[in-house]
């Protein structure tokens, strides 16, 4: 039974660079800050520790998920601050294997980890423009969904290209989860097209709050990710949005409006079996 009917979420929008300890330090002034304000749970985006160049391969450093120093870091921070606090995605090692999981953790306000997800959808495309993403070249993609537990509500964890595939959000959804996480590194080009439609339309399909923590700006080998971190309400309003500079954006999520957005449609409820007719 959950004990608190609300609570406050921050959502932190950074621009990492390839150095992973100077971003480890401006996570930990970030989080500090976040909790002076009264957020409970910090969301970090994707890569938040580090920004490889796109194709990047032979010449990263890989780790074990123990060995990470961010894992390390943001343990010690959740402690530290009695936060909890998601890692929005961090790559970690695969044992046999040359290639990466790019893995999101939540943790407890006691150091504790209390879920993993691996990111289901890698990111293969090719943008206007020439920018080239292949994902699958250097990662592995992850097999199960996840709904973790918090002190306040259930929790679907998601990362960036995963927010294209809407038939996970609704199975995240139909299995408890009450708020929806997308940390991502949205590229500008498809983040001005479709981020903010994606992630309102997430929130409005399942009626689950969306939190959306970002990176921002030109990142190494000359990538720019979109910003715009965003909390969403289950009626698909826009509570707060990060803008294009680094920074965080804090909300109270007052969890009785998923239940008071499900009652009102509730088409959770309403999904058919059906079958695609055949041509005559």
């Amino acid at each position: 039974m959950l004990v608190f009917m609300s609570f406050s979420v921050a959502c932190v929008q950074i621009n990492s660079g390839g150095d992973i300890h100077t971003n480890i330090a401006k996570i930990e002034a970030m989080v500090a800050d976040a909790a002076k304000r009264g957020a409970q749970l910090v969301a970090l985006p994707e890569n938040c520790f580090i920004m490889e160049e796109p194709g990047q391969g032979a010449a990263r450093v890989l780790y074990t998920q123990m060995e990470h120093p961010g894992l390390a870091a943001a343990i010690n921070m959740a402690k530290n601050h009695r936060v909890w606090l998601l890692i929005g995605s961090m790559a970690v090692k695969v044992d046999g294997s040359h290639k990466t999981v790019n893995r999101s953790l939540l943790i407890g306000d006691s150091g504790q980890i209390v879920h993993s997800y691996d990111k289901i959808h890698l990111f293969d495309v090719e943008l206007p423009g020439g920018e080239k993403y292949m994902e699958s070249a250097k990662m592995l993609p992850g097999t199960h969904a996840v709904v973790a537990d918090t002190p306040w509500a259930k929790l679907g964890m998601t990362v960036c290209y995963d927010v294209r595939f809407p038939h996970l959000y609704r199975t995240l959804a139909q299995a408890g989860a009450d708020i929806l996480a997308v940390p991502a590194a949205f590229t500008y080009v498809t983040g001005e097209a479709h981020w903010h439609v994606l992630l309102r339309a997430r929130a409005i399909e399942n009626g689950c709050f969306v939190i959306a923590p970002a990176q921002v700006g030109t990142h190494p080998g000359n990538r720019h990710t979109y910003g715009h971190a965003l909390i969403v309400d289950p009626w698909g309003k826009v509570l707060a949005d990060a803008g294009t500079e680094e920074g965080m954006i804090i909300t109270k999520l007052d969890m009785q409006q998923v239940g008071q957005v499900r009652s009102r449609i509730p088409s959770l409820k309403h999904d058919r079996a059906f079958e695609l007719a055949q041509e005559n």
